[in-house]
């Protein structure tokens, strides 16, 4: 056998040298005594190799990545070590599209590089890559190293060790520990070819080609075949993230529920956006399990019916108006009131000082009328421009949609952007002081958010008081498969400042009308269980009605393969204790590829 230097320098001769990688095409083997995969990735996240130069890393391919920002492929070896927390592949930063096709034997040299997706800020874990290579291809053909299976049993039931408290958290310096926490196990396969079997669908497939299934098909399902995410110390550790190596038209359109029958396998990668991602150049076979869209009941003569939806950045540009107005009218049953949240002005994201938005509803009203609904009024207030959060130039907010056939509102001059509604006393009953109005609009807990929207209906001679809201984003929040564990919450405090803000204002009608009707509802961006419903329902002064459904049907929202809720309606001890209330998630976005908006419409239905 050549000596290693001798081989490296008689294969220079043919080297084709490419912008980012050298790639060198043997005739024969490269004597290589040098450092192993296994000894790169270590038994920790981070490698004992990292910012080293390694040389003659040996592997085979396993998976060839040609499109994004992330080109490059995978490699793996196929004599593995005893070590059950060291994994055998690594990804090789190409930069280009790469010059190798799976089942290439290859070495490589270059820099060993801990990437973070999404940058350090993200909070994200790293993924192990050797960069600036110099590639050489032994040879072609090989068989691939067989794909582990990730299934049931092989992934454990805790979620992740808690972070080294002396380094902010982080699980980066700890002992990979894979037949104990789920994340280690994911870790200790970073790179390597898994395979998934007959996974169940638990998040639909989005327009990035991307899907979520379960390998713990029992775990915390609820009847449409979804994982509820009910707690924070009780993760759903059989989530995986499913991505495609091939072309995007074969990439399945796949509902909750449904099953990709057969082998799904492919390189075990972590991203921005989901954390641990199969990236499948094997997809199995679709197969429906015939997820319907539901329907709820229509309300009665002497019920009033109450809704929440967030239609998702509506403008009137959007295709979508016909499909909302189907989904009111026989979904959601035309009820009474509508709350929709995220309706865009009269042009949408065009950032031009435009705020009004009555060319919006109009167009949903129109289109709900022609549905077959009633021909609902509405209220609203338009906001400041730019300063509600949410898409710039968009100027989200919520609006009123009420059928005046069956209630009406009750007008009061004096609300706009900046002035706040105050609540009154009149005739010994609450009021207030602007119909509609804004809840404390200048106070910072809504600054680049939603401002709540307050206003009057009667039904049926009585008075009910409805807040329309949508709370600040869980954006800037740490993901679930952050390194840092338990992951921080950052979003929250604004969230926080928000609910007691609505709560102390539910607690001044109250304070005047102790049985006052009083719903707050909307897009709450949290969950039933987290300390911002908690704040919001106070001591008493409101409770979210979703929790009288039973725990494994408390969804609204599906985020990454969680179901889970986000948007919620409340209500005053005088609607909670009276006659007939009834409350429904109506499951007709959140788990379709085709939805028309991200989340479910809520509806309650009592008697006041």
């Amino acid at each position: 056998m050549p000596s290693r230097s001798s081989a490296r320098l008689a294969a220079l001769t043919v080297a084709a040298v490419c912008s980012a990688a050298s790639i060198v095409v043997l005739t024969s083997p490269a004597h290589a005594d040098s450092v192993r995969i296994h000894d790169i990735q270590g038994n920790t996240r981070m490698s004992p190799y990292a910012g080293k130069q390694v040389t003659d890393v040996a592997g085979i391919v396993t998976g060839v990545r040609g499109y994004g920002s992330s080109k490059g492929f995978w490699i793996q070896d196929p004599t593995p070590d005893a070590d059950p927390a060291t994994s055998e592949a690594v990804f090789v930063f190409t930069s280009s599209a790469p010059k190798v096709a799976v089942g290439d034997a290859v070495t490589v040299s270059g820099t060993v590089s801990e990437f973070v997706p999404g940058g350090a800020a993200s909070g994200n874990q790293s993924v192990t890559e050797i960069t600036k290579p110099t590639v050489t291809v032994v040879s072609s053909g090989n068989a691939v190293p067989a794909a582990t299976v990730v299934d049931a049993r092989s992934v454990p039931d805790a979620y992740a060790p808690a972070g080294d408290a002396a380094a902010s958290n982080s699980i980066n310096g700890l002992t990979l520990k894979p037949s104990k926490y789920a994340l280690d196990y994911y870790e200790s396969l970073e790179g390597m070819n898994v395979r998934v079997a007959d996974a169940r669908v638990v998040g639909a497939s989005d327009p990035y080609t991307e899907l979520w299934v379960t390998v713990k098909p029992r775990e915390h399902a609820n009847r449409h075949g979804g994982t509820v995410y009910g707690s924070y110390d009780s993760q759903n550790t059989g989530r995986l993230q499913i991505q495609s190596l091939g072309a995007v038209a074969d990439f399945p359109s796949a509902n909750v529920g449904d099953t990709l029958t057969g082998s799904t396998a492919g390189p075990l990668d972590y991203n921005q956006f989901g954390g641990y991602t199969l990236v499948a150049n094997e997809i199995g076979t679709l197969k429906s399990a015939g997820l319907q869209r539901e329907t709820t009941q229509k309300q009665k003569k002497g019920e009033l019916a109450v809704a929440t939806y967030n239609v998702e950045n509506l403008d009137p540009a959007d295709a979508t108006f016909e499909e909302h107005a189907s989904a009111i009218v026989n979904n959601l049953k035309s009820p009474d009131i509508v709350s929709l949240e995220e309706i865009q002005d009269n042009n949408g994201a065009k950032n031009d000082g435009t705020v009004a938005a009555d060319q919006t509803v109009t167009k949903l009203i129109d289109a709900i009328a022609l549905a077959g609904g009633p021909k609902y009024d509405w209220r609203s207030i338009d906001p400041v421009n730019n300063a509600d959060g949410g898409e710039p130039g968009g100027n989200i907010r919520q609006v009123f949609l009420f059928n005046p056939e069956r209630v009406s509102f009750t007008d009061r001059a004096g609300g706009d952007a900046t002035t706040a509604t105050g609540v009154t006393r009149v005739h010994g009953k609450a009021q207030l002081t602007a119909s509609p109005g804004r809840i404390d609009p200048t106070d910072a807990a809504w600054a680049n958010s939603r401002k709540p929207l307050a206003g009057e209906f009667v039904f049926r001679g009585r008075t009910v008081f409805v807040i329309a809201n949508h709370f600040n984003s869980k954006g800037g929040d740490q993901g679930l498969t952050s390194q840092y564990q338990p992951p921080a919450r950052s979003s929250e405090t604004q969230r926080h400042q928000q609910a007691t803000l609505v709560n102390a204002f539910v607690k001044k009608i109250l304070d005047v009308q102790k049985n006052a009707d009083v719903i707050a509802l909307g897009d709450i961006n949290d969950f039933e269980f987290s300390d911002t419903a908690k704040l919001l329902e106070g001591d008493g002064e409101l409770w979210s009605a979703i929790k009288s459904l039973p725990k494994s049907e408390r969804y609204t929202y599906d985020y990454q393969g969680n179901s889970q809720v986000l948007d919620q309606i409340l209500v005053s001890p005088s609607i909670r204790r009276g006659c007939g209330l009834e409350y429904d998630s109506v499951h007709i976005n959140a788990e379709f590829h085709d939805q028309i908006s991200d989340h479910d419409p809520q509806v309650l239905r009592f008697q006041p």
